[in-house]
């Protein structure tokens, strides 16, 4: 038996090497597959494409750092792409933040994150503060560390996550305020992606102002998750620049080098920087292509691609397109409403057809992401009146197809 040599991932083995999901280019929002066929992309390739995929400018940044530099570390030391990137990203993050943590995945990044505030609560005197507090129903990665932070119910008994210093609650303050109440003491961070990853879910403004004020009562930091929200998805630059209060901690990914390199970046507030600072203190954290020139070149590439293409405009008249393909799609039977912002959206269905509305509209040629109870639209910011109008009549096809 000729055995498919990739360990595909959250398929089971009878799925891997199937040639309709064997992609062999992409291009601008399109993906052509293994048996031929196109398909028009409506998930920015898992959130991380927000320019399109192929974006020259990013990829000649990559190249010529590959040329020039090659591999370049960040173990006990440094180097100038490094700290270019860093800059470019604390001016386009905003003023409270001092320093940039380079990781390589959003799951990556939590990791560090978690390790990061209990080092943080423990060089403040307070070592008992080691709990870190997730929303149910959110999505952080599947690393180890990441994966207690997720919560999705998702096998982590199977592989024996230590969730022993990690508590969920839901978008509710009086379950946060009593969670705080039992053990605000030990709480390092509570830890808020703006939309839920899962299923589009936005966090409203009234509980992130909640969980602020509950901050200056505790003593934790709070950290915004944005590995799926950033880089112009929900509207803004990064949505936390929309909340009422601002976070200690923000985490970035998918979109910070257009889904170019395996890069992500934990970015930290003065007042932690100042901590570390005082003490002198070496966080215990080191991954080897952290920070690596590729990567650093993306970054700047992107940032400066996001300016030049007017990126931010693009998103909101695309938001708008997205508002008047959702009220036109919720006619449908199966449809049960919509949620989200800007261009991270779902379509609400009746229970238990999801995953068969998502293969439906893969055959009518559209790529979407499945959801708990929906179907998430992801659009590239560069997408326009023409492809939206492509997808609408893709889906309208695939929920035909799945009802009848």
């Amino acid at each position: 038996m000729t055995r498919h040599p990739v360990w595909e991932s959250l398929v089971p083995p009878s799925q891997y090497g199937l040639p309709a999901r064997q992609a062999v280019a992409a291009e601008g929002t399109r993906i052509r597959f293994a048996d031929g066929s196109w398909a028009l992309c409506a998930t920015s390739g898992l959130w991380n494409c927000n320019l399109g995929y192929g974006n020259k400018k990013v990829a000649d940044a990559v190249a010529d750092a590959l040329t020039h530099s090659s591999y370049l570390t960040l173990f006990r030391g440094g180097h100038d792409l490094a700290v270019r990137a860093a800059s470019a990203l604390l001016e386009v993050c905003g003023p409270q933040f001092g320093r940039v943590l380079f990781s390589t995945s959003g799951g990556a990044a939590n990791d560090v994150m978690m390790k990061l505030v209990r080092h943080f609560q423990a060089l403040r005197g307070e070592e008992r503060r080691r709990v870190v507090v997730g929303l149910k129903g959110s999505y952080h990665g599947l690393t180890y560390g990441s994966f207690s932070l997720t919560g999705e119910h998702l096998g982590q008994e199977l592989y024996g996550v230590d969730q022993r210093a990690v508590r969920h609650v839901g978008i509710d303050e009086a379950e946060l305020a009593s969670l705080l109440a039992r053990e605000g003491h030990r709480v390092a961070a509570v830890v808020l992606e703006p939309v839920l990853g899962s299923g589009a879910h936005p966090v409203p403004e009234s509980f992130v102002a909640a969980v602020g004020r509950l901050r200056e009562e505790h003593g934790f930091l709070l950290v915004a998750d944005e590995v799926a929200t950033g880089f112009g998805r929900t509207g803004e630059y990064f949505a936390s620049h929309g909340w009422p209060v601002t976070p200690d901690v923000l985490i970035t990914s998918k979109g910070l080098t257009n889904g170019t390199c395996a890069a992500s970046a934990v970015v930290v507030s003065h007042e932690i920087c100042e901590v570390f600072e005082r003490a002198d203190s070496v966080l215990v954290h080191g991954e080897t292509q952290a920070g690596a020139p590729s990567s650093c070149a993306a970054i700047l590439a992107t940032i400066d691609e996001m300016r030049s293409l007017d990126a931010l405009a693009s998103a909101a008249r695309n938001s708008v397109l997205l508002d008047g393909l959702l009220e036109r799609i919720s006619a449908h039977p199966l449809v049960r409403g919509h949620r989200g912002t800007g261009c991270f959206r779902a379509i609400t269905l009746e229970p238990g057809v999801s995953a068969d509305v998502v293969v439906a509209a893969r055959r009518a040629g559209v790529i979407v992401q499945p959801g708990p109870d929906c179907v998430q639209l992801v659009p590239a910011l560069t997408f326009g009146a023409g492809e939206f109008a492509e997808l609408e009549t893709a889906l309208l096809a695939a929920l035909d197809e799945v009802a009848s």
